[in-house]
């Protein structure tokens, strides 16, 4: 095993919309598309410095459409409202995992903060 897990199964549920990723370290993570979409790794969400990333907002019923992958170190996700810029690697998508209750809740902080009231759909990680 290299310095950081690996992806050893990458499925995307397209009805639940959830990716699930297992890694080889024995970690399995069930990663919502919303939160993988408002967390892309891209210069167009992230900005060129924390001050100038993009609060993404009305994710909640995007979907996956196409994953390609990208080397032996990454995927880059398709999304169904046109985004495809950033490159998810091991390591991203790892950490997306394994911090995610507290990048969640980061996020809804920041759309309360800034008025926006999230239409939540009845997320519900699959169960295979």
């Amino acid at each position: 095993m290299a310095d950081y897990p690996h992806p050893v199964d990458i499925k995307v549920h397209q009805k639940s919309r959830f990716l699930d990723i297992a890694f080889d370290d024995g970690s399995h993570f069930s990663l919502p598309c919303e939160y993988l979409r408002v967390y892309s790794p891209s210069a167009e969400t992230r900005g060129h410095s924390p001050a100038s990333a993009k609060l993404e907002r009305g994710k909640e019923m995007v979907s996956i459409t196409r994953i390609e992958p990208v080397g032996q170190y990454a995927i880059k996700i398709h999304f169904d409202d046109g985004h495809n810029s950033g490159l998810y690697d091991w390591r991203y998508l790892y950490n997306l995992g394994k911090h995610h209750d507290e990048l969640w809740q980061a996020y809804l902080e920041k759309l309360e903060a800034v008025g926006y009231q999230r239409k939540d759909p009845d997320l519900i990680p699959p169960t295979s």
